[in-house]
């Protein structure tokens, strides 16, 4: 049975299961649920049983799991002749974890076509606090000591779910992408999580996978491979 969302979730209780993802709206896409919170236990289940928050501000949070969703093997990775000229001139340094709190911030910035952000303050916090604990993660492109692209995900074993990306400079969230991909894939990441398919990711290899064959493989590999802890380093795509 499927579409029988959206279920309602106590804000003061973060310990509660979400329901199954198969309950969730087919229009709009994988509306799962509405309220509950922003805590790292709540937002910890929900990635682990492949949820994630995405409303506007004055909304209550919204818990999504569309089907199917985009994802990329690292080892599918496409990275087009012109990028692969761009990296090797080293037009960026790239670095992990050296600027969350200002990646986050640049992504949260209006986007063109878009009269505001899905990253509220409260997400800024929430996100902050995965940070601290070692399960939120940053990808810095910087230019003459300026910061002009990066992305932020959360890492759970050998899973990374990427949330959003931005750019100042071209190429820059792309080249961000391409060495993130590689440090994950070093560390024995078997899936980057895209969420929802568009033609930025595509052009570097994203793909869509059944939601169903998602959760599988969550649940295999979240409890797998590395623990959360900082990723503090200087990186070569």
């Amino acid at each position: 049975m499927t579409g029988l969302g959206p279920f309602w979730l106590d804000p003061n209780d973060d310990t509660s299961p979400f329901p199954d993802v198969s309950l969730a709206l087919r229009e709009p896409d994988g509306l799962l649920a509405i309220g509950g919170n922003l805590s790292v236990t709540r937002l910890l289940n929900a990635y682990r049983s492949g949820i994630f928050p995405w409303y506007s501000a004055g909304q209550p949070v919204l818990w999504w799991s569309p089907d199917p969703r985009s994802v990329l093997f690292p080892d599918k990775l496409q990275v087009s002749r012109s990028m692969r000229k761009e990296l090797r001139r080293n037009a960026f340094t790239l670095t992990l974890d050296h600027a969350f709190n200002a990646v986050v911030r640049s992504c949260a910035q209006p986007r063109a076509n878009s009269r505001g952000t899905w990253i509220t303050p409260d997400i800024l916090r929430a996100y902050g606090q995965l940070h601290q604990q070692g399960y939120a993660h940053s990808v810095e492109a910087w230019q003459q000591g300026k910061l002009v692209g990066g992305l932020y995900g959360v890492a759970l074993g050998r899973i990374f779910f990427g949330e959003s990306m931005f750019h100042t400079v071209d190429n820059a969230s792309k080249a961000a992408f391409i060495a993130c991909t590689g440090y994950l894939r070093r560390q024995g990441c078997v899936l980057i999580d895209c969420q929802v398919q568009s033609q930025h990711l595509d052009s570097l290899g994203a793909e869509l996978l059944p939601r169903e064959r998602f959760v599988q493989m969550l649940n295999v590999h979240c409890d797998a491979g590395p623990g959360p802890g900082s990723w503090k380093m200087v990186l070569i795509p």
